[in-house]
């Protein structure tokens, strides 16, 4: 039997990435699916779809989508959330991506390592780029963090952020997170339940066509 695989592209710093993640492991759990991480660099994949950056977007827009959303959907799937936009959010991903790229080549539990790193930035206020709060993150699920850190900022780990990044430009995504199901794309967490039912029973193609932008 062939098992199916869901494509994950997130940033390790993404609200909405964390707070989907429990239900997407349920998910992946209850139809026997595997995850395939793809951490990827955010902003010049949004910017490129056309998004603003986060101090390009207006206060009210950022007070719904990046404040009463989040405490929303955290309400909902039951996750815990701090009550303001963590501290070291605008700090630099290279160090914690690279991070969850050398524990897959390692072969090592990136699910609960991804977990554990977005719910440290979103529960607890660490910092993405300070190894030694990743240390912590990795060792509270039993994974030893030296040979990861070592790793992390390697040219050959590297290649492969930025590799992921390429990627979701070349396939159009414009946010986090962004799953993929046989080539069909679900954006955002919001989305889990329709890609649950993707798994069960396919979408019928797509066939509705846009004129061109600006036509």
């Amino acid at each position: 039997m062939t098992i199916r695989a869901i494509e994950y592209f997130y940033s390790t710093h993404s609200a909405f990435a964390y707070l989907g993640a429990k239900r997407l492991a349920e998910i992946c759990t209850a139809h026997d699916c595997r995850l395939i991480h793809r951490p990827f660099e955010l902003s010049p994949v949004v910017e490129a779809a056309g998004g603003l950056s986060f101090a390009g977007r207006k206060q009210t827009h950022v007070d719904y989508f990046f404040g009463r959303e989040i405490e929303r959907w955290a309400e909902y799937r039951g996750v815990p959330v701090i009550a303001h936009r963590p501290t070291y959010h605008d700090n630099a991903l290279h160090l914690s991506s690279g991070m969850l790229i050398a524990a897959e080549q390692a072969g090592l539990d990136l699910d609960a390592l991804s977990f554990a790193m977005l719910q440290g930035h979103w529960r607890d206020d660490i910092d993405l780029a300070n190894p030694e709060d990743l240390a912590q993150v990795a060792r509270a699920v039993e994974i030893d963090p030296a040979p990861l850190l070592s790793a992390s900022m390697t040219p050959n780990v590297q290649a492969v952020f930025q590799a992921n990044t390429r990627e979701a430009l070349a396939r159009g995504v414009f946010g986090s997170p962004t799953y993929f199901v046989d080539g069909d794309m679900f954006y955002g967490q919001d989305h889990l339940e329709l890609l649950e039912r993707a798994l069960v029973q396919p979408f019928a193609p797509s066939g509705f066509r846009n004129p061109p932008v600006g036509g």
